[in-house]
């Protein structure tokens, strides 16, 4: 059998949706504007992290962006970035 590809188009696409229907509506408001102004602007091994990210569990996630526990080291630059874009601090700018 072969093994059918993502287009990149449609794991954005994806990656944006998933970004905005979370379990909680706090995720919703965090990670949909950051996938929809910033996902284009990731590397590709950013976007595999965020894509990885997207797989964690919602309250681990609000816990790790609001600093109520420690962040993996894995997720401390990207998640870092989010939060940063969450409280619309340099949305256009930032590391890549």
């Amino acid at each position: 059998m072969s093994e059918i590809r993502e287009t990149a188009e449609a794991r954005l696409k994806r990656m944006k949706m998933r970004s905005w229907r979370r379990g909680m509506k706090e995720m919703d408001v965090i990670l949909g504007p950051f996938a929809d102004s910033e996902l284009e602007r990731l590397g590709e091994a950013d976007l595999q992290l965020y894509d990885q990210l997207l797989s964690e569990n919602d309250q681990d996630l609000l816990r790790w962006v609001t600093g109520q526990a420690p962040t993996p080291p894995e997720y401390l630059d990207l998640l870092t970035r989010i939060s940063r874009h969450a409280r619309g601090e340099g949305a256009a700018g930032g590391a890549g």
